[in-house]
């Protein structure tokens, strides 16, 4: 009996709830995953090492880690040391926002989709970041699927298929967006952030 070759996908992965849970959302969806960090010269180094490890804990094709600074631009608090990282949120952009970062990663991911033979490419934003982060929000998300959609060099069109695991309580209980399913991560050792 053959075999039925899976979808490939590209998730960009930082080993936070919210892109690991996209991660589960895309294995539990038929996708073979190729996930996708970065080294963006954030202060914590410590999200790549558990970037890493929901990686293979969900079984990945690939990890690739991408050197890029954008610290070099300054302007955020996660990428500043002279910036004060905020301990409660204020109206506004947030400090913790980098500068065009979603914008980079997904162009970085769009041309690893191309490379690989992906045609999905998978981001975790949360709605909560909305409101605040430029690059979380829908129009955002929007744009991008329609720049994806019009770049056909290799492989055909891509999709973006973002994941806003607040977004997704309507499916069951075994659902990866579930919390208990997310609680699951946590035990194995696997995430970086609670919730």
């Amino acid at each position: 009996m053959a075999s039925v070759m899976r979808p490939a996908a590209v998730v960009l992965l930082s080993g936070g709830l919210d892109s690991a849970t996209t991660l589960a959302v895309a294995r539990a969806e038929g996708f073979d995953c190729h996930t996708l960090s970065f080294a963006y010269g954030q202060r914590h180094a410590v999200e790549l090492d558990a970037a890493a490890a929901v990686s293979r804990h969900h079984g990945a094709l690939s990890h690739r880690v991408i050197p890029i600074d954008l610290a070099a631009f300054g302007g955020s608090a996660l990428t500043d040391p002279d910036i004060a990282v905020p301990e409660a949120p204020a109206p506004g952009i947030p400090v913790a926002y980098v500068p065009a970062r979603n914008t980079v990663f997904l162009a970085l991911a769009l041309a690893f989709a191309e490379v690989s033979g992906a045609r999905d490419i998978f981001l975790g934003v949360n709605a909560v970041d909305y409101s605040g982060y430029p690059d979380c929000r829908p129009e955002f998300i929007a744009a991008f699927e329609r720049l994806a959609a019009g770049h056909p060099r290799r492989g055909g069109r891509r999709t973006l298929s973002h994941s806003c695991p607040a977004d997704r309580t309507d499916q069951g209980a075994d659902h990866p967006a579930r919390p208990g399913a997310r609680r699951g991560l946590r035990r194995h050792g696997v995430l970086l952030s609670a919730g």
